[in-house]
């Protein structure tokens, strides 16, 4: 006997889905890291090749200018001699970090309790 198809309880996704287009913005490769460690203060092109081990030069340029193009990132022309750029983020970005904070702290939660259960099956 088939069983009976339900219908969902939550509630249907407002008009544009923000959830989506705030998961398109954080869903990138690298970028949480990115957003990280722009959240402590303005940063070089050079000091993120250092903060973000792993993340080549042209992956960072793309996300740089992905994330400039969305508005959550900042590009300041330093004028110095050589000129230098900062990178820094928005109000839009700011905004981000209590969600990446969240992100944080459930996968802390997830990845302690995956521990538990490999050390149990032990």
């Amino acid at each position: 006997m088939p069983l009976k198809v339900r219908r969902s309880k939550a509630p249907p996704p407002p008009p544009g889905c923000p959830m989506a287009a705030c998961m398109a913005v954080l869903g990138g490769a690298w970028t949480p890291s990115l957003i990280w460690k722009l959240a402590g203060d303005p940063r070089r092109f050079g000091e993120l090749m250092r903060d973000i081990p792993g993340i080549s030069p042209k992956m960072l340029t793309a996300r740089l200018r992905d994330l400039e193009e969305k508005g959550v990132v900042v590009r300041s022309v330093m004028p110095t001699s050589p000129p230098s750029v900062e990178y820094s983020l928005s109000d839009l970005g700011r905004e981000l970090i209590p969600v990446i904070n969240t992100i944080v702290r459930v996968g802390t939660r997830i990845r302690e309790g995956s521990m538990r259960r490999d050390a149990a099956s032990r």
